[in-house]
């Protein structure tokens, strides 16, 4: 209290957190436009896209495309690619993916019990961004961390030293993936399954090495992931998981 006055002051707010509040209002605004929440949702597969496809996504002319799109590139939620002529957008990096699949998470509360609604293709394994999601992908997800490969560290994962010579039997560069400008790993909550599969940079290394070794096949039309019994079967092999782990 000011004495001489007579009045209570209170503390204005730092500048950082100011800043922080505001563009966090920002970033909520720009994703809570439903057209510009449909263009986003439908880069959660990783492929790059036209403004003509995602406009045709979001039920919006080209010009009012253009203008959301503006938006969203201007926030930091997407990237331009040029190739030639041709100009796509895809999510700015998983950070805006992870944060999309929890708010649809959130979207779609109830309070019964839990009954996946998602098509069973997806729901078995998909892509989320650059990662494998699906139940298949929890399942590996509960795995890593029962076995003690992984345990959660300050909101992400810390690789132990038996997780990382198990992964790194498999082929994975463990001192290259923490080179890299992103997270190493970390859970990401699954859209479908309402529970964390593994995300960050060994995430994608995982997807790669699946797709790589045929345990599972990319669909060229959506998110899906095939998943014929024998790569099933090869993949649980080599990750150490008996062979009667439950399907999605």
């Amino acid at each position: 209290m000011d004495a001489a006055r007579g009045k209570t002051i209170i503390p204005a707010a730092t500048d950082a957190a100011s800043t922080a509040d505001d563009r966090l209002a920002r970033i909520a605004a720009a994703i809570a436009e439903p057209a510009r929440a449909r263009m986003l949702c439908s880069l959660l597969d990783g492929h790059a896209r036209t403004s003509t496809e995602l406009s045709v996504v979001a039920g919006v002319g080209a010009s009012t495309a253009s203008a959301h799109l503006a938006r969203l590139q201007e926030d930091g939620l997407l990237r331009l690619l040029a190739q030639g002529r041709h100009r796509y957008y895809s999510l700015a990096g998983g950070e805006v993916a992870a944060a999309l699949e929890a708010l649809l998470v959130v979207a779609n509360v109830q309070r019964a019990a839990f009954v996946p609604t998602t098509p069973d293709r997806l729901r078995e394994a998909r892509t989320c961004y650059d990662h494998m999601a699906g139940a298949l992908a929890v399942m590996l997800n509960d795995h890593f961390v029962a076995a003690g490969w992984l345990a959660e560290e300050d909101g992400g994962y810390a690789l132990s030293a038996e997780g990382e010579a198990r992964f790194a039997a498999l082929g994975l560069d463990i001192a290259a993936l923490r080179g890299q400008r992103r997270r190493f790993a970390c859970p990401c909550l699954d859209w479908s399954e309402r529970r964390p599969h593994l995300g960050g940079a060994l995430g994608a290394a995982l997807l790669r090495l699946a797709l790589q070794k045929g345990w599972v096949e990319q669909d060229l039309d959506s998110r899906a992931l095939g998943v014929a019994p024998q790569g099933r079967r090869r993949m649980l092999a080599a990750l150490g998981i008996s062979g009667d782990a439950p399907r999605g």
